[in-house]
């Protein structure tokens, strides 16, 4: 995926915000060119974003997430990867409302 990248724990895209933007807990909505990070970590999805090129970081509503254990036959690098994804593709979109609406039918799938 052209503009991302993985550090340890964190997965981090480059994305421009859909109609409505992408609301935050800190400053309301926020629009335009935006770098979206995730985080898995005991049991949760943590999701932040910040204007691309920017200090500031900002808690996009509704996360955490919870990801229930044994959600998927996934390993930890494979659900992350699959959860990033769908979180990038929501913001692409539009997240006026925040994560809870947009991510309710996304959740991981087991395969045949």
């Amino acid at each position: 995926m052209p503009g991302s990248g993985r550090g340890a724990d964190r997965r981090h895209t480059a994305v421009t915000s859909g109609p409505g933007g992408v609301m935050t807990d800190e400053v309301g909505v926020i629009t335009g060119e935006l770098t979206l990070a995730t985080d898995l970590t005991g049991g949760q999805l943590r999701v932040r974003v910040q204007y691309t090129g920017a200090a500031e970081w900002y808690e996009v509503t509704g996360s955490p997430l919870p990801v229930p254990d044994g959600s998927t036959r996934a390993g930890p690098d494979e659900l992350h990867e699959h959860l990033h994804r769908a979180v990038v593709a929501a913001a692409a979109a539009g997240l006026p409302a925040g994560l809870a609406p947009a991510l309710a039918a996304t959740g991981p799938r087991e395969g045949p």
